[in-house]
């Protein structure tokens, strides 16, 4: 996209809503925009003052009309809405530009369900606590409500009866009211309670007898932990800063920086969305990228107990990571230098929610060369050649989004050299569990932390995995593209030739999608591979980027019988391929809560879609399984994955070949 028609937030506001036709059409909604969906669906008689929105999300335009768009000329302004009413959940399509309500129709009960609303998520926590049951079981164990914490968490789908009925259900365990900043450090173990958010109802309370409360709480500000243990002595601190400013801009939504520029938004289930990436190849802008972004979570806790089974989250689809970020904090989660932007998103009642420094953008010297040679034939006693290189600079935009005792930082890193990564940062709690153990010695240990790990006296953190899935819609030039794999594959050595073991590298066309999933296997290794077929690079390859790596952990799940795995059979291989279908946005399906696992990424390729010459979509998995440790408690250190995209033979040099070299002058002063 170019950029004239790319208005700053301050003038979509101050021009809705007449400007509809004249933001970007892959903007996020406004403020301004929100107000107008909420004013149209009253309007016209399709909502009432008790409405509440699980979700309100820009409706994109189609990819061609987006192409095609110019200043003059511009999609219609759409939302997706989805929305509460008396016989169950709704979903309508707005027109904001025209002030209409183009679809409105049911969303079928076994579709799944939209995302929980945070009214929900309180009415369940004083629902429970309300209860005669839950009230017993707490002076059971001298406790009143009062001095009770609950957590409302989805229950998932086990396809059993209590599913039924438009059932839409929460099970809600406790903790003893912190003394500190330790929300999670006591346990009411055992006891949880059943709570249907449809029909505002306590469905039972679970209770399987008194287990001890940690007396410790665990708090982990500086206080807190000073109290506990001398700190660390001063020091100087090692800080990134930019004296200059910074070499980025932004202009509304578009980012631009060194070769790179791209657009953004923040959606409410996804969080950051980037989309119309493209590259500067010379004096030419080249899209590589036409959106990316999260497309599901899922942490599956690995406790087969009553209290702990169905702990088996998609934390995108059901609770949504642009709904739970968090305001970033100079200094911590980014430098100090770095451009703080706010997220607009839409509340449970369909007002606009800003939440302030939700986005933070800043370039970083990560200290490493971009490249460097040290050439031993060109030294001589009187005149030393040092090393020819350049260094690094690398742009981070980062989003950090706090579901439950999790924080889960999400990286996009752009580099000079025309690389990307996507990052996945994990930290915040473990989720524990109350134990009757102090010690590994203690006669229950063996048994109590037979899932999990003994982190601290009377403290069991729970085994489990987190799996990041990303869709990335490559448009390399253009939509119409070819998915491959690279595979490395022994070579056949001539004989005679002393060499015995040698490898080459295949290419593997993948025709339609039964042949687009694989998983990364070391002893079989493999790289996806996206290419444009209509045109070739100045030594005849199509110039294609490809998904060099990803951090991924395997498991034998039953994917046929395992409802959670049913439901997230995307996990199972770290690397797909689709035809292009802008319904098909989430790995995990339209409606996470409560699926039964037949909309998402695993029965789409069931169709087998031809891929040649088309406009397809990529889709790659990032995870690993988490044994708790010590270490990991009162606050897990940060844990990184990632995901490496690269170009292969898109450009006709290293790009960072260009970058200039800091210390030339001083270097050349006496020339």
């Amino acid at each position: 996209m170019k950029t004239p028609y790319r208005l700053g937030a301050l003038t979509l506001a101050l021009l809705l809503p007449a400007l509809s036709a004249q933001a970007h059409p892959l903007d996020g909604l406004s403020g301004e925009e929100y107000k107008a969906i909420n004013k149209i669906l009253r309007d016209t008689g399709t909502v009432g003052d008790e409405t509440l929105y699980p979700l309100i999300e820009l409706q994109e335009p189609p990819k061609a009309e987006v192409l095609a768009a110019t200043e003059g000329a511009m999609p219609d302004r759409k939302a997706m809405v989805q929305y509460t009413s008396a016989e169950g959940f709704r979903e309508a399509v707005v027109n904001i530009t025209k002030g209409t309500v183009e679809s409105d129709a049911a969303i079928p009960a076994d579709a799944g369900q939209p995302m929980i609303l945070f009214t929900e998520f309180v009415g369940a926590i004083e629902g429970v606590l309300q209860h005669p049951d839950m009230v017993a079981a707490l002076e059971k164990r001298g406790l009143t409500p009062d001095q009770a914490f609950c957590l409302p968490l989805t229950a998932g789908n086990f396809f059993t009866e209590e599913y039924t009925d438009g059932a839409r259900l929460m099970k809600v365990p406790c903790y003893q009211v912190p003394e500190g900043s330790n929300f999670y450090a006591k346990p009411i173990e055992g006891l949880f309670a059943v709570y249907d958010i449809a029909k505002k109802e306590v469905r039972g309370v679970q209770d399987s007898g008194v287990i001890p409360i940690p007396t410790d709480p665990w708090g982990y500000t500086q206080d807190e932990v000073e109290a506990r243990v001398p700190l660390r002595p001063k020091t100087n601190p090692a800080t990134l800063s930019q004296p200059g400013g910074p070499n980025f801009t932004i202009d509304g939504s578009e980012v631009n920086w060194d070769i790179w520029r791209f657009n953004f938004r923040v959606d409410k289930r996804p969080g950051l969305v980037l989309s119309d990436i493209d590259v500067k190849d010379g004096e030419a802008w080249r899209s590589v990228i036409y959106q990316m972004h999260l497309s599901e979570v899922f942490v599956p806790y690995m406790d087969p107990s009553d209290a702990w089974y169905w702990r088996t989250y998609m934390d995108s689809g059901e609770y949504g990571f642009g709904l739970f970020l968090s305001p970033l904090r100079p200094g911590v989660d980014c430098p100090e230098h770095a451009t703080f932007l706010p997220a607009m998103i839409a509340d449970d009642f369909g007002n606009p929610l800003e939440i302030p420094d939700a986005i933070c953008i800043f370039e970083r010297s990560i200290g490493d060369p971009a490249w460097r040679h040290f050439e031993v034939f060109a030294q001589t006693p009187e005149a030393p050649v040092p090393a020819e290189g350049r260094p690094e600079t690398e742009l981070v935009v980062r989003t950090a989004s706090e579901v439950g005792n999790y924080d889960y930082l999400i990286d996009y890193r752009f580099h000079q050299h025309g690389e990307m990564h996507l990052m996945i940062g994990a930290t915040g709690l473990d989720a524990v569990k109350g134990a009757a153990s102090t010690s590994m010695d203690d006669p229950t240990a063996a048994a109590e932390t037979q899932y999990g790990t003994l982190i601290q006296p009377n403290l069991v953190a729970a085994n489990h995995d987190h799996y990041f899935n990303f869709k990335v819609d490559f448009d390399i030039d253009q939509p119409v593209n070819d998915v491959s794999t690279i595979d490395i594959v022994p070579a056949t050595v001539p004989e005679g030739l002393p060499r015995r073991s040698m490898w080459k590298a295949e290419n593997r066309p993948i025709a339609s999608e039964k042949d687009g999933f694989y998983k990364l296997d070391p002893n079989q290794p493999r790289y996806t591979l996206v290419t444009n077929p209509t045109t070739k690079g100045p030594l005849g390859h199509a110039p294609g980027w490809m998904i060099d790596d990803a951090d991924v952990a395997y498991f034998p799940f039953d994917f046929e019988n395992d409802p959670p795995f049913m439901r997230n059979g995307w996990i199972q291989f770290s690397n797909w391929a689709t035809a292009y279908d802008p319904t098909q946005r989430y790995a995990g399906g339209k409606y996470a809560m409560q699926s039964d696992g037949s909309d998402t990424l695993a029965q789409w390729v069931k169709q087998d879609r031809p891929l040649d010459d088309t406009d397809l979509v990529t889709w790659v998995t990032a995870g690993f399984h988490h044994v708790p440790r010590m270490e990991d408690w009162p606050v897990m250190s940060t844990h990184w994955k990632s995901i490496h995209i690269q170009p292969f033979n898109f450009f006709s040099h290293n790009p960072a070949l260009t970058i200039r070299d800091p210390h030339h002058d001083e270097n050349h002063s006496h020339d």
